[in-house]
């Protein structure tokens, strides 16, 4: 069995096309449930929200760069890792919130703000933490990543239709009313299908090396939720406001982490397993973190459920 590293897994350049629309096409879906309003409510909430951008951009790829280097997986593994960790949150977020009986407002805001800013921080982000890593930064380098370039990918397939999908929302609310629910099931739906063809076309890879990331991903993912969750903590931020940011900070977007994969890094081994375990596990690790939290109500639902009554 070939190193981690050293194989590629296998996409038709044709359905990476096709991956990067349905990937546009998510986020115009998220974008639709996004108003301007969204980004005003932040003014009404600057602790909450400073806590729950920190603990994505800084806090979460440092978190995962120490994690690394005491798990010591394979380069591309610890990239893959990175690189995961780098990404927004995506709208599955705002969903398992309001399972948990979190700050869905809070939420939305935050998912909003944080795939906006993606566009500059998270290639930054990846560049910055990827040629700091000792076993990674050769690797990378060997790839010459080109920040400017992955940016300008992201612009393209996060930026220009999450803005198109806002003012969409803003200008036609009545197509929005109509096409919202059905454009975020079956894009959410075309994503999944495609993780699973990947899996799928490359199934012998996934078998061979499932065990070397399984882990990794399983407490990448834990730790994901408690940084949010303590970060909010030790902000003194209310457990209704807690799960909000635990949850936005533990929900990666490990499609778009799938499209960069195979878009900059040609499907590199550890990467692709990575994101492609992370986009499931995430999931079930979330909805269960959400299902236990819903038993419970939050304290400060009830206040912030007047507030918003007064309001």
């Amino acid at each position: 069995m070939l190193p981690v590293d050293a194989i590629r897994l296998n996409f038709n350049p044709a359905s990476l096309v096709v991956l990067n629309v349905v990937l546009a096409f998510l986020m115009f879906g998220i974008a639709l449930d996004t108003r301007v309003a969204d980004f005003k409510r932040v003014m009404r909430m600057p602790g909450a929200m400073a806590v729950g951008i920190a603990a994505q951009f800084p806090v979460l790829p440092a978190v995962t760069f120490g994690l690394t280097l005491l798990l010591e997986p394979g380069p591309s593994i610890a990239l893959g890792m990175l690189l995961v960790a780098c990404c927004p949150p995506g709208n599955v977020s705002n969903i398992l919130t309001h399972r948990a009986g979190g700050n869905v407002a809070l939420s939305v805001s935050m998912t909003a703000v944080s795939n906006a800013l993606a566009i500059v921080l998270m290639p930054l982000n990846f560049a910055f933490w990827g040629g700091l890593h000792p076993t990674a930064a050769p690797l990378l380098r060997q790839i010459a990543l080109d920040p400017v370039e992955m940016a300008g990918h992201i612009v393209a397939i996060i930026g220009v239709p999450f803005v198109l999908g806002v003012l969409c929302a803003e200008k036609l609310p009545r197509l929005t009313q109509v096409i919202r629910k059905p454009a975020r099931i079956l894009s959410m739906l075309c994503l999944v299908g495609f993780i699973l063809g990947a899996v799928a076309g490359n199934w012998r890879y996934f078998l061979d090396y499932v065990g070397l990331v399984l882990l990794a991903v399983a407490l990448h993912d834990a730790l994901a939720f408690g940084t949010g969750w303590l970060c909010a903590r030790l902000s003194g931020l209310r457990a209704y406001d807690r799960r909000a940011v635990a949850i936005e900070v533990g929900i990666r977007n490990a499609g778009l982490g799938l499209v960069l994969i195979f878009s900059f890094f040609g499907g590199l081994g550890g990467m692709a397993v990575v994101a492609g375990v992370w986009g499931f596990w995430d999931i079930i690790a979330g909805l269960a973190l959400a299902s236990w939290w819903a038993r419970t109500p939050a304290d400060g639902a009830s206040v912030a459920a007047a507030a918003a009554e007064t309001a």
